[in-house]
């Protein structure tokens, strides 16, 4: 499939985005066709995320979610993402140790086409960032709520209140950078905390639910399009319902609102 015209988006990019200030735009896609949207939108990074087992398999938690899953619906995005930088997630215990990281992150690299994996988890999973960024596989950190965690968590909740919990997010993001990542995902992390990250951290950062303080942000493709079942999270906003211009006219409002700083707005944070 045939993207934009605009040159590659790549992590140099990125670096550069956060130098000057410029907000990166990153929605989830699952198939080629949508990302071929993203991609005329111009959203920068699309993220194949594991949310695929509730969104689209129709699962209770991404948890059920399996390496082969995060392959054919990479390679399906890879064949639509045009410009964009294509993150796919490694799912649940694919990352265990380094020598199970490095062979899944290869799979997600040489058969889905992935530029870049995500993977959960603070100081637990250094010794894997460090593996594959001395491998040179691309690693975005994902700290904050971590979903892959949810049945040891009990409820999906804003992670960072209070002082201690606070520290302990400010040093996983210091040690997750230091470890090799590339990009810091934050969810569900109190506004100022996240901002406070942000403005510290060396490697540009991306929030959901974490305030508009981020270098960039990200939704679940099908929270914006308003068809995700069941409850919206608070910290997403359904940009199709009411709008002229049908799913383009959607995509194409939310980067320009992300890209302008008016989304998220206090609504859709957490103190």
């Amino acid at each position: 499939m045939t993207g934009t015209t605009r040159p590659p988006v790549t992590l140099a990019t990125l670096r550069r985005m956060k130098r000057e200030g410029e907000r990166i735009a990153m929605l989830t896609a699952y198939d080629a066709s949508f990302a071929a949207r993203l991609d005329a939108a111009g959203v920068d990074v699309v993220l194949v995320g594991d949310s695929l087992g509730m969104v689209v398999q129709g699962q209770a938690t991404t948890v059920p979610v399996t390496v082969d899953h995060m392959v054919y619906h990479t390679a399906c995005v890879s064949r639509g993402a045009g410009a964009m930088l294509v993150m796919a997630d490694m799912p649940f215990l694919s990352f265990r140790d380094p020598a199970h990281a490095l062979d899944n992150a290869a799979r997600l690299m040489q058969e889905g086409g992935a530029h870049m994996v995500k993977l959960e988890g603070g100081r637990d999973v250094l010794p894997v960032i460090e593996a594959l960024a001395g491998n040179g596989i691309p690693v975005c950190g994902h700290i904050g709520l971590q979903p892959q965690s949810i049945h040891k968590l009990g409820a999906y909740r804003v992670q960072g209140r209070g002082p201690e919990a606070a520290e302990a997010l400010r040093e996983a993001a210091r040690a997750v950078a230091a470890a090799g990542a590339d990009l810091l995902l934050m969810e569900c992390v109190p506004a100022a905390l996240a901002a406070e990250i942000t403005a510290q951290a060396a490697v540009p950062t991306i929030g959901i639910g974490a305030g508009p303080g981020c270098d960039g942000q990200v939704l679940v493709l099908y929270d914006l399009l308003g068809i995700t079942p069941g409850p919206v999270p608070r910290f997403a906003a359904d940009f199709l319902t009411g709008r002229d211009g049908g799913i383009a006219g959607a995509l194409q409002a939310w980067v320009e609102a992300v890209k302008a700083g008016t989304f998220p707005g206090p609504e859709h944070a957490f103190q």
